[in-house]
């Protein structure tokens, strides 16, 4: 891609859909492990706990997840690739060993027994599946630098044949523990998804040698000056921006147990998840197309905000699409495996939860921006508000409402939504005043 040349749309899509893909590939692992689980012994407790384990599994990852938008911003030449590899590299232990540290049962046991207050044998399952989940977010910070790199060199083709690799893996491990092995479904759920995500590693960085090869050769520019204070410095609302967006999940997941309908929420509520993911994936693989096109040429800006605002609009359409048809009864019966009852419980949350694919494109592009102009603070701030708006819904739904836990929880990640985006426009705003500057200039 010429980038000095004025940008097309389809130069933007042809970039963008392999990241399309790639995320709309891991969106497959959630409903088609859910579907596996939902098909074994005692499905909603194993539901239950995989749901759980998961979003303590996506905690442990959090801090890492920004590693591929950091990796694409300022991985340039040889010193900055070295810098962010090592940082990435520290990092990436550093969260296996606090995730280790939970699973000691003193620890786990006072969460999730006292705290969260599941019953023993779920919480035993819960255990056992994060055991499994263990390498999980080691090999996904590292895989995430890798595909920033990859990014940079505008290879994009390669991130969806690792992650490819990973679906795989995943389904086919998956598959052969349903039929050979009498392990319970979260457990299941837990080998699979670590399996997966270590192949997906492992061929990331194996085709991505050619795209480190040309960063380390790239002529020394400001990048070089970054020293690992400054990267901190840098990453560390960006850490911090999905630490407490994922935190949000357990805490969640406490106020299910807490509300109407509790065991019938903690079921379906991963299953809820899972097909939203499928359309908030789409949104956010643009969010490193966003930072890419926009660190290279600023002239691109508003090619990149017509292309989210089309991006956002097509991916609530088609969510809405299924959960205001009799297609929410095709997924959620049919292919999910839901029983009736869970299936007509789905619905309504479902229904709520259709606006919130094109909320995620909308703060992603917000947070592009942001994150080429190095301007990153606002966005873990605006995150924290969100986080707020979130549990001030569901604590008043707990105390004064008799609806249930997962359509409290609904409501309350859109509202969240709504108020971080709000948020985000003042600091968006200056930083546009620049981009219009630097036009100018």
């Amino acid at each position: 891609m010429n980038t000095k040349a004025p940008l097309s749309y389809g130069q933007i899509f042809r970039f963008w859909l392999p990241l399309a893909a790639t995320w709309l590939m891991m969106s497959v692992e959630g409903p088609f492990l859910a579907a596996i689980i939902a098909r074994l012994a005692e499905a909603k407790i194993n539901l239950a706990a995989y749901g759980v384990a998961f979003a303590f599994a996506l905690i442990a990852e959090s801090p890492i997840i920004m590693l591929m938008s950091a990796s694409t911003a300022l991985c340039r030449n040889l010193d900055s690739y070295r810098k962010l590899r090592n940082f990435s590299l520290i990092l990436s232990i550093a969260v296996t060993i606090l995730l280790a540290l939970f699973l000691i049962p003193v620890i786990f046991d006072l969460v999730i027994l006292q705290l969260v207050g599941l019953p023993a044998d779920i919480a035993s399952l819960i255990h056992t599946a994060l055991l499994c989940l263990l390498p999980w977010p080691g090999a996904i910070g590292m895989r995430r630098f890798y595909q920033g790199i990859l990014i940079v060199e505008h290879q994009t083709r390669r991130i969806a044949v690792s992650t490819l690799a990973r679906l795989f893996t995943m389904s086919g491990s998956a598959l052969l523990l349903y039929f050979y092995s009498p392990l319970p479904g979260a457990v299941i759920g837990g080998i699979a998804l670590s399996g997966g995500v270590v192949a997906e590693a492992l061929l990331t960085r194996y085709l991505a040698r050619h795209a480190i090869r040309s960063v380390r050769q790239a002529p020394t520019g400001a990048t070089s000056k970054l020293n690992y204070r400054e990267i901190w410095r840098y990453y560390l609302p960006l850490a911090l921006t999905p630490f407490i967006a994922l935190s949000i999940h357990p805490l969640v997941t406490f106020f299910l147990g807490k509300c109407r309908d509790p065991l019938e929420s903690l079921a379906v509520m991963p299953v809820i998840s899972g097909l939203t993911f499928v359309f908030r994936a789409i949104g956010l693989s643009y969010q490193e197309v966003a930072i890419a096109l926009l660190g290279e040429n600023r002239d691109n800006f508003l090619k990149v905000k017509n292309f989210s605002i089309v991006l956002g609009i097509a991916t609530s359409g088609c969510l809405a699409l299924i959960a205001f048809t009799p297609l929410s009864n095709l997924w959620f019966h049919d292919l999910s495996g839901l029983s009736e009852s869970l299936t007509q419980f789905a619905i309504l949350p479902l229904q709520i939860m259709a606006i919130f694919p094109a909320l995620t494109v909308l703060i992603g592009f917000q947070r592009s921006v942001l994150i080429v102009t190095r301007l990153t603070h606002p966005i873990s701030t605006t995150t924290l508000i969100e986080a707020g708006g979130i549990f001030s819904i569901l604590l008043l739904a707990m105390l004064y409402f008799p609806i249930s836990g997962v359509v409290a929880a609904s409501t309350a990640y859109i509202v969240g939504r709504i108020l971080a985006i709000a948020a985000l426009q003042r600091p968006l705003a200056s930083q546009l005043k620049q981009f219009h500057r630097e036009k100018v200039s």
